[in-house]
C-alpha cells in the first residue's frame, strides 16, 4: 500500500531566557515596546506535521511519500528524512524562500513569545498529486495534513476528481478555517483525523451532528490523550484502544503525528483497525518520553517487548511480522 503525506515541513527554534518577561515591560510604554532578550540557549529542533508523521512511518519501515514545500536550506533535513526511510523526491524546493520556521523563546515562568514564518510551504499549493502518483507508481491513500491552506483544498479537491482515497487531517490549521473549507476538507474522506476539541471544533464549525459527519466520511478517528484512542464507523460498535504505559512523560509535542504515523503504517501492512491504532499509540508512546519530534530512536526489540506488555502475544505476533 503506498501512502502519501502531504502537510507542513519546518523547523522549530526554541529559546530560554533566564528571567521572566513580565519584569521587562513598562505598563505605561507598552505602546512602544522595543525589547531585546539574552538567552541562555539555542535549541534547532526538526518539525512540521508532514515530516514528523513521515519519519516515523519510516521509522516502522513503510517507506512513505512526503509531499509538501520546502525552502533552499532544505538539504541537510532532506538527508536526515531520507537516512530513516522518508521517499522525499516529491517535497518542492523554492528557489527564493527559507524552510517554514517556528522561532519561540520561553522565560523562567514558561511564559513564550513566538512567530511562525510560512516561508516555502505557501508554495505547496503548486504541487500536483498526479505527478507525485505517476512517479511512484500510483498512490492508494493521501494524508491530507495541516498545511498551506491552499494547498489543503486543491489536494483534497484532486483526490475526489481523481479518485484516490485520502484522510483529513486539519490539526493546527482549524483554528483558522472557517465551516465551508471544513466541509470541503472532510466529504468523502476515507479517514478523519481529530483530538478530542479538535472534534467538538469540527462539528461547531459545520454546524453538522457527529452522526451527519461520520455519514460524510468512513472512518472517524479520534485521539483520547492519555485514554488512547476510538474509530467510529457507521453502524457499527466503536473500537477503543489504550495506551501503553510512560516509563516517562518528557515533552507531549509531535504525539498526535506519531500516532498517526503508526496508523498509517498499519494500514500500508494491511492489519486490523484495531492492530494499527495499538502500533498508533505505541509510536506516541515512544515520542512523548523523548523531546522533539523526531529524537526518538525504535529499537525493534525494545518496541515489540513493551507492544507486548501492552496488547498481548496475539496482537504482537502480528505486527512482529511487518516490524523490520
Amino acid at each position: 500500500m503506498r501512502i502519501a503525506v502531504t502537510g507542513s515541513i519546518a523547523t522549530d527554534h526554541l529559546m530560554t531566557f533566564p528571567g521572566r518577561f513580565a519584569d521587562q515591560f513598562v505598563a505605561d510604554q507598552l505602546h512602544t515596546v522595543s525589547l531585546s532578550f539574552l538567552v541562555d540557549n539555542l535549541d534547532v529542533r526538526r518539525g512540521g506535521v508532514g515530516a514528523n508523521i513521515a519519519f516515523g512511518m519510516g521509522q516502522l519501515g513503510t517507506n512513505p511519500v512526503l509531499v509538501g514545500a520546502a525552502g533552499f536550506d532544505f538539504d541537510e533535513y532532506r538527508a536526515w528524512l531520507d537516512r530513516h526511510g522518508v521517499d522525499t523526491a516529491s517535497v518542492r524546493i523554492s528557489e527564493t524562500l527559507h524552510t517554514a520556521r517556528f522561532v519561540c523563546t520561553t522565560d523562567a515562568d514558561h511564559n513564550q513569545i513566538g512567530s511562525f514564518y510560512t516561508g516555502a510551504m505557501s508554495e505547496a499549493r503548486q504541487i500536483e498529486l498526479k505527478t507525485v502518483a505517476d512517479r511512484v507508481d500510483g498512490l492508494d491513500l493521501v494524508l491530507i495534513g495541516a498545511d498551506d491552506p491552499e494547498a489543503m483544498l486543491r489536494h483534497t479537491e484532486e483526490c475526489r476528481s481523481r479518485g484516490i482515497p485520502f484522510a483529513a487531517d486539519f490539526s493546527q490549521q482549524i483554528a483558522r478555517m472557517n465551516g465551508d473549507e471544513i466541509r470541503i476538507l472532510l466529504d468523502g474522506a476515507t479517514y478523519l483525523f481529530s483530538n478530542e476539541y479538535e472534534k467538538g471544533l469540527i462539528e461547531s464549525k459545520t454546524g453538522w451532528s457527529d452522526e451527519q459527519i461520520l455519514a460524510k466520511v468512513g472512518h472517524r478517528v479520534t485521539t483520547l490523550g492519555a485514554q488512547g484512542v476510538r474509530i467510529d464507523r457507521v453502524g457499527e460498535e466503536p473500537i477503543v484502544v489504550g495506551c501503553p504505559e510512560e516509563e516517562r512523560k518528557a515533552d507531549p509535542t509531535g504525539v498526535g503525528d506519531a500516532f498517526r504515523a503508526g496508523f498509517l503504517s498499519g494500514l500500508a501492512w494491511g492489519v486490523s483497525l484495531e492492530r494499527a491504532a495499538q502500533v498508533g499509540c505505541m509510536l506516541a508512546t515512544l515520542v512523548i518520553e523523548t523531546v522533539g519530534t523526531q529524537e526518538y530512536r525504535l529499537r525493534r526489540a525494545n518496541f515489540m517487548e513493551r507492544f507486548t506488555k501492552a496488547y498481548g502475544d496475539e496482537a504482537a505476533e502480528e505486527v512482529r511480522t511487518h516490524l523490520k
